[in-house]
């Protein structure tokens, strides 16, 4: 591996390990638009990394709430009809006070309507797309692969954020691979709503988006992969993942990251 390429690893490493202690600092609010299932997991998460997290989808308050918000996400897991009225006033809200949000594409692939109201979402300008491999296809229009990947950031404008086995995270310049993890954390629902929340509040503490969804990813990953170790099966690893996620030190990032560029 290159110098150049050693440096980046490097770099999100050491970005990831100071992050939990930016986020637990700054405590930015996130307002999360998401699935009826993920709020409470994914509201909890936050507060474990230190964010502040709302989650109302009222229209009478979404704006205000927006308004007050460091970051945005919208996640399409239950997109129903206040949701869908939801989203377009927080966007208005956010674009108005320039705010970066992160697009959750959750089962495009499974939906015609939905995936066209999420390429009509693309328009908007998010700042970060973070979805898998069945989801990139479903946008892209081709099969996922990194090519596929750093293809969509260039056209989208937006940090490209896959996860699977190995998660790819690219701005269409830059890519990482992450390979932190563990496969327990597809068994939990809600885990990948709540990856999408923490990235939004890495935002709101490091102002290079591609750099802070890939600190954000592996510090994910790594407590994903410390929970597993701690756990006996999915339920466990919910609550082991909060405590993780919590307790997470520059040293434990240092120990497990496990990144190639």
């Amino acid at each position: 591996m290159s110098e150049v390429l050693i440096g980046v690893v490097e770099k999100v490493t050491e970005h990831a390990a100071a992050l939990r202690p930016r986020v637990a600092a700054k405590s930015p609010r996130v307002h999360c638009i998401t699935n009826t299932v993920a709020q409470a997991f994914t509201a909890n998460m936050l507060l474990a990394a230190g964010a502040t997290p709302s989650v109302t989808t009222s229209p009478e308050e979404i704006a205000g709430f927006v308004a007050s918000a460091d970051n945005l996400l919208v996640n399409l897991g239950t997109l129903d009809r206040e949701r869908r009225e939801a989203i377009g006033l927080a966007l208005d809200a956010a674009t108005a006070r320039g705010l970066p949000w992160v697009l959750d594409p959750v089962f495009v692939d499974r939906s015609a309507p939905r995936l066209e109201f999420a390429r009509t979402l693309l328009a908007r300008k998010p700042a970060v797309i973070r979805l898998n491999a069945a989801e990139l296809a479903a946008l892209a229009g081709e099969v996922a692969s990194p090519n596929c990947a750093h293809k969509f950031a260039r056209k989208s404008g937006a940090i490209v954020a896959v996860t699977g086995e190995i998660d790819i995270v690219t701005d269409g310049e830059r890519l990482i691979n992450l390979q932190n993890g563990d496969e327990l954390m597809s068994k939990v629902t809600a885990m990948g709503c709540a990856e999408s929340a923490f990235v939004a509040s890495a935002l709101a503490v490091e102002s290079d988006r591609w750099l802070a969804t890939a600190a954000a990813m592996m510090v994910f990953g790594i407590a994903g992969e410390r929970a597993a170790e701690e756990s006996d099966g999915p339920g466990s690893l919910a609550v082991a993942m909060l405590d993780c996620l919590h307790g997470m030190t520059a040293e434990t990032v240092e120990q497990y990251a496990w990144a190639e560029a």
